[in-house]
């Protein structure tokens, strides 16, 4: 008979605080997200102290919550997961800080987990094979990242963004249209009804077979668009109609989403990659979605594209505690003076 390895998986990088039973890295036991949009959108963003002090109130009834939803007690947990790396450092630190103790008083093993390669998991917790090698496309608030993904165990990182990432651009982008936080969603939908064409927003490449990411370009673009280049000028956003603030959605979004998915053919050819990987928060974008596919397709031969489900595309414990359980079989585990790290 099998093993059955039952992992604890703790997330607070960000702005939501979460927990998640996992069996055997596949099989999801509970998972329990607690968001703090609400908190965070009349910012029009995260506030890193705000953030903190909601961890901090939500950190254990959300594990609680988790191992009641899973039916288990301590006894049935093999290993506590947390994401100590990358994020917010005082966000991370209440997730670093329950897990250590958790690890601690239960005696189990503590197991240390970087948070994008744990974005990489969520596109195969639903896939048994994956034709290797592959290459992850990792799209979020705060980073986009390529990777070639030899194992769970072994990414290795091809190119990231070198200033916003493309979710941090459609915040900034949503903001500027007076749209309502979170920007991504706020701009696929809009952007539904525009035309992606009637704007030419620029597409930063950076140099020949560069694998990096640039996005501070196109929404400074978009900013001169609205605001006039010397930004003296009205903000014209209040006096456009509905259609010419769908038009700079969808016209933003194109541009966006060419430069990821030529990227990522880039990177596919370079590795000759037989599978690609989309996990990150701007992975639930249906636009982004739709024309990875189009590229895996028009690939000879063809790619196959493995998407992170969409309730695991945002910050959640799943992805945690799946990628534990690989480092569990490996033996992997962290000491308890492990500390959060704001970068990888």
């Amino acid at each position: 008979m099998a093993e059955t390895i039952n992992i604890l998986g703790i997330e607070t990088s960000c702005d939501e605080t979460a927990a998640a039973v996992v069996q055997n890295g596949r099989v999801v036991k509970s998972s329990v997200v607690a968001s703090q949009i609400k908190l965070h959108e009349k910012y029009g963003g995260v506030v890193p102290e705000i953030a903190s002090r909601a961890h901090i109130e939500k950190i254990y009834p959300v594990i609680s919550e988790a191992l009641q939803r899973a039916n288990m007690t301590k006894d049935d947990i093999d290993a506590v997961a947390i994401a100590n790396q990358p994020g917010l450092t005082v966000a991370l630190v209440v997730g670093v800080t329950a897990a250590k103790t958790l690890s601690f008083m239960w005696q189990k093993p503590l197991i240390a987990i970087n948070h994008i390669h744990a974005h990489m998991q969520s596109a195969i917790i639903e896939n048994d094979n994956i034709d290797l090698p592959a290459v992850a496309l990792i799209v979020s608030g705060g980073h986009t990242s390529l990777y070639d993904c030899k194992s769970p165990l072994e990414p290795v990182l091809l190119g990231s963004t070198i200033d916003d990432a493309a979710g941090e651009a459609f915040d900034k982008v949503a903001t500027i249209l007076n749209m309502p936080y979170p920007g991504g969603p706020s701009i696929e939908k809009a952007a539904k009804d525009g035309d992606p064409k009637a704007i030419k927003f620029p597409r930063t490449m950076l140099k020949k077979g560069s694998l990096d990411f640039s996005f501070s370009g196109i929404k400074t673009a978009v900013l001169y668009h609205c605001k006039g280049q010397d930004m003296k000028g009205e903000n014209k956003v209040k006096t456009f109609s509905a259609q010419q603030i769908a038009d700079i959605a969808a016209s933003f979004q194109d541009a966006v989403v060419d430069v990821l998915v030529r990227k990522t053919q880039i990177a596919t050819k370079k590795i000759n990659a037989k599978t690609v990987l989309l996990g990150g928060g701007v992975a639930a974008n249906n636009a982004l979605r739709q024309a990875l596919g189009q590229m895996c397709e028009s690939q000879k031969p063809p790619k196959i594209l493995l998407v992170a489900p969409k309730k695991y595309c945002t910050d959640n414990a799943v992805m945690v505690a799946s990628l534990a359980y690989h480092k569990y079989k490996a033996k992997i585990f962290a000491a308890l003076d492990l500390e959060p790290k704001a970068a990888s």
